[in-house]
Order: C-alpha cells, then sequence, then structure tokens
C-alpha cells in the first residue's frame, strides 16, 4: 500500500491581465476552486497509477474540506486517515497572469496540525511504501520516515518546498526526489562534493547509501543510486500548465517502485506521467490514468 502524509489544500484561482503592484488593485478576468496541496495531489497520482492508496492529514470544520477532498473520494483513494480539525481548512490563494507568471499565498491552517501523534495509528507494515513532502510540520515528516523505517516499510521523500533544517534527516528517506533547484540548495546545506550537479548527486549517494533522484522539467531526470548514475528523458510535449507535474512525478514514481518496477523503468513511468499531467490546467484534474500513461510510453 500507498501511505501518503502531507498537505490538503483547496485551491483558489484567480486570473488577471497582469500582477497587481504592492498596494495596486487590478481586475479580475475569472475564479474557480480547485483541490491541491502537494500530498493530496501525490495520493491521487499514485491511486491513478493503479495501487491501493490511502491519505493521512487533516482538513477543517469547513465548506472547504468536502470540495478539497472531492477527487481523491472519487479516485478511490482511502480516507480514513484524514481527520477534520478546528483549524480551516489548508488553502492557496493564487493570481495567474496572462503571461502565465503567478503569485500564491500558502495558508496552511489544518495541515499544520498533522503531528507525530497521528502516527501512532498508521499501522505501517513490511511491503508499505510512505510518500512525503514538506508541506506539514517537519517534525512530523522526520517522525514518519523513522517510523516507517522501524515497520520496514520504504520511504519515498519529495523535499518540495525547500527548508534549510530538512537536510538534517534527508538521509533517512530510502528515495529522495528534488527538483534541480531545491537539490542546489540542500547540497550547499550538506556540503557536497563534486563540481557539478551530477557529482554531487553521486556524492549524496555514496555518502548516505540513498537514491536521489534530481528533476529537470522538460530535460527529463537525474538519478543517483551508490551503485549506478541514470538519466532518463521525458515526453516531448508543448506545456499548457506545469502547475501539479512534480506531484504526478512523484506519485507515480511511488506506485511504480511499490509495483515491483525496477529503478529505470519506475523513472520513465513517472516522467511520462509528469509529462502528460502538463498537457491540462490544474494540479488533480491533469493527473493522468495508467492507461494514458502506458499509450505515451508505447510511442515513446
Amino acid at each position: 500500500m500507498i501511505i501518503v502524509i502531507g498537505s490538503i489544500n483547496l485551491d483558489l484561482i484567480a486570473t488577471v491581465d497582469r500582477l497587481p503592484a504592492a498596494g495596486e488593485t487590478v481586475p479580475g478576468d475569472s475564479f474557480k476552486t480547485a483541490p491541491g496541496g502537494k500530498g493530496a495531489n501525490q495520493a491521487l497520482a499514485a491511486a491513478r497509477a493503479g495501487e491501493k492508496t490511502r491519505m493521512v492529514g487533516a482538513v477543517g470544520k469547513d465548506a472547504f474540506s468536502r470540495e478539497a477532498l472531492a477527487l481523491l473520494d472519487a479516485g478511490g483513494v482511502d480516507l480514513s486517515g484524514v481527520r477534520e480539525t478546528h483549524a480551516s481548512t489548508g488553502t492557496a490563494l493564487i493570481l495567474v497572469a496572462a503571461d502565465g507568471e503567478n503569485i500564491i499565498a500558502v495558508v496552511p491552517g489544518a495541515n499544520g496540525s498533522v503531528l507525530p501523534g497521528d502516527l501512532a495509528r498508521l499501522d505501517l507494515a513490511a511491503g508499505d511504501l510512505v510518500l512525503l513532502q514538506h508541506e506539514i510540520p517537519l517534525q512530523t515528516v522526520e517522525a514518519a520516515l523513522e517510523a516507517a523505517r522501524a515497520a520496514g516499510a520504504l520511504t519515498l521523500l519529495n523535499t518540495a518546498p525547500f527548508y534549510a533544517e530538512a537536510a538534517n534527516f534527508l538521509e533517512k528517506a530510502d528515495y529522495v526526489v528534488a527538483n534541480e533547484t531545491e537539490f542546489d540548495l540542500y547540497g550547499e546545506e550538506l556540503a557536497l562534493r563534486g563540481r557539478d550537479r551530477p557529482s554531487r548527486m553521486k556524492s549524496f549517494a555514496e555518502k548516505t547509501g540513498r537514491t536521489i533522484i534530481v528533476t529537470l522539467g522538460g530535460e527529463g531526470v537525474l538519478a543517483a543510486t551508490p551503485d549506478e548514475f541514470l538519466k532518463v528523458g521525458a515526453l516531448r510535449i508543448t506545456p499548457v500548465d506545469t502547475v501539479g507535474a512534480g506531484d504526478t512525478f512523484c506519485g507515480y514514481l511511488a506506485a511504480s517502485l511499490a509495483s515491483g518496477l525496477a529503478l529505470e523503468d519506475a523513472l520513465q513511468r513517472a516522467a511520462a506521467a509528469g509529462s502528460l499531467a502538463c498537457l491540462k490546467p490544474g494540479a488533480q484534474p491533469s493527473v493522468p490514468l495508467a492507461s494514458e500513461v502506458a499509450a505515451a510510453l508505447h510511442r515513446f
């Protein structure tokens, strides 16, 4: 089973002709809401990839919670690990300009109440894969990594968003996924050796005995294990909206590893899924189905 411990948000999205300056009001063109949160996005991707998935997190006792969970529920994600709190459901307030630039304010709300004590109800077992990100308290992320290791479960940690203090526990994850900017920042925190990114990735893998995976957007993905270095390309596409592509990659990667695929094959499948997610707007609505990914891989 994939167990995703992470954030659940409702995104509030307004489009404007241009982003406002400080203190300025600009007219908007449209408004919509969409389920979001890195944890929820990745849980939906893992479920659509075909693996049994449970979401662990928190929402508020408010009108936003039902919509925030709607696609997870429809996608067959087990929501028994999601509890209600007196805090508001997490929200992301997003302004998107006509040129694609955006500004985002995130209010964690209930996500901030996902604490180590919540892990006691997980009933982790060998064979499970625990998927984590940094949109819940970091103490909970670290405690989950330790709990999974004690239970014999695998862990995959997506290092977004970047927090310097998280460098102290990256080596507790079996698989670490970072984008290129995040990895470079963590490389500085960890004083990794090497003149370029691949050599610093190899340094991390040799130093920790773990696997580090760095996503490069349209250029594909790199991975370093203690024994090998891999490069996998992305599908050649014209992106419509890149929001959620990284989360789709992580969810599909977790599902592919849990199903027993070799790392290189899992990376290729996840990279294809991430590319397909760029062809539709929104985070969760853009997550492709397993059949769509299989068809794309056949053409690749």
